[in-house]
């Protein structure tokens, strides 16, 4: 099918002329040809017809195949990469100068396979060799030497022509499926293109405010630095200055230390101070419970009162009566009074020891209120006023913290309305 006579006569378009002047070569009787014995080997001419299509096909690239024969045939063809091809065939049927052209480029390309093959000197160790070569990625050099190798015989040769038939059809199919992937590999080329490029404005975006922030960071160092070199400068100002009084005042420094020693000490002092008065009142409280503690027991040790003074207490009749404030000490006497006139003692310390928020309820239960504003605390006091103006509860103040007090208060309840 590759045989086509006198096929370069239409190949170049520059110069009809000059392949049309070329001999056509004599058909060749391939079996006429014996297969070369010798250690020389075969040339392309002198390999059969049923050769040379594999091997221009498989050992020579088209581009390859196409430029040599330009040089060749000194034109430019024109021809289909098929019609160069069957023209390349008919040319090598025998010895031409595009023959001996390609034989030059083939020895030369696969040079490496040639030197390999030299060193089989058997026509079995040439066969193992091609069937191993078949495996490699040489596959046209192991062709091209296996098929010119002197001790190639005829039925190497026909085994090297089936499996390299074989393997063109097996390249073909694989062809045809590399395509296809080179298609799904292109469409995902252009998908990850796509991404890269929106990668890529990503990343000249961040870089660019990457940058915008650098800058900004520098700027804000250089304020930073002559902020720095200010201060060191004020500094170093003030060293002189200070090293200048220094020189003027001898002593100067211990002084300040003296005086700073001075002002502990007088912290010191302020804060024993506290602590004395603070002794001093706690002193004088104690003082104080101490002696009304004995007022009361000297008043309990009395002999009872009159009959008609018993008479000058109220009679309660089990209404509350809350005390506000008092001495723990006498809290027993408190209630001992209150009783005896028929009423119920409720007490709040105001404020000393019970929560003053606890007082509204005291306030609440109470019918009657007797507030001793000496021994409360303000709140205490506000909230026991507040609370008895709004809900007119008859309420006596009492000065001082004793029992005569608040029998005097206990009359004063009887007598006059609560105090505003």
């Amino acid at each position: 099918m590759c045989d086509k006579p006198n096929v370069f006569s239409r190949l170049l378009g520059d110069e009809p002329t000059l392949a049309g002047a070329l001999p056509t070569p004599a058909p060749v009787d391939d079996s006429a040809q014996p297969l070369a014995r010798g250690s020389r080997r075969r040339r392309l001419w002198e390999l059969p017809s049923q050769a040379l299509c594999p091997v221009i096909g498989v050992c020579l690239p088209m581009p390859v195949l196409r430029r040599r024969i330009d040089k060749s045939l000194g034109g430019s063809t024109v021809a289909s990469d098929y019609d160069l091809h069957c023209g390349a065939i008919n040319e090598c049927g025998s010895r031409s100068a595009v023959a001996e052209t390609l034989q030059r480029e083939l020895d030369q390309r696969y040079a490496i396979a040639l030197r390999q093959s030299a060193q089989h000197k058997s026509t079995e160790a040439l066969t193992r060799w091609w069937a191993a070569a078949q495996l490699s990625n040489d596959v046209a050099g192991s062709l091209w030497a296996t098929l010119t190798h002197a001790r190639c015989d005829a039925g190497l040769q026909e085994q090297v022509l089936r499996d390299i038939h074989m393997l063109q059809h097996q390249v073909g199919a694989a062809n045809r499926a590399d395509l296809q992937r080179l298609e799904a590999l292109l469409d995902e080329n252009q998908i990850l293109g796509r991404e890269l490029a929106q990668a890529q404005s990503r990343s000249s975006r961040l870089l660019a405010e990457r940058a915008g922030q650098i800058e900004r960071l520098q700027s804000e160092q250089l304020r930073l630095r002559g902020e720095l070199l200010g201060r060191d400068t004020a500094m170093a100002g003030l060293r002189e200055d200070l090293q200048r009084l220094e020189a003027a005042v001898p002593g100067l420094r211990n002084r300040q230390e003296q005086a700073d020693q001075i002002r502990l000490q007088q912290g010191r002092i302020h804060e024993l101070e506290r602590a004395l008065l603070a002794a001093q009142q706690q002193v004088e409280r104690e003082r104080r419970r101490v002696e009304e503690t004995r007022q009361m027991l000297d008043l309990a040790r009395a002999p009872q009162p009159a009959p008609e003074s018993d008479l000058a207490l109220p009679e309660l009749s089990e209404r509350a009566v809350l005390c506000v404030g008092g001495r723990q000490a006498v809290v027993p006497i408190y209630r001992q009074l209150i009783e005896r006139t028929g009423g119920r003692f409720l007490h709040h310390d105001g404020g000393e020891e019970d929560a003053v928020a606890k007082l509204d309820a005291s306030l609440a239960a109470a019918d009657l209120v007797i507030c001793q504003t000496g021994c409360i605390s303000h709140d205490a006091y506000w909230r026991v006023k507040d609370h008895c103006k709004r809900h007119g509860k008859r309420c006596v103040f009492v000065d001082k913290p004793s029992a005569s007090s608040l029998q005097r208060a206990l009359g004063h309840l009887s007598e006059k309305p609560t105090e505003a």
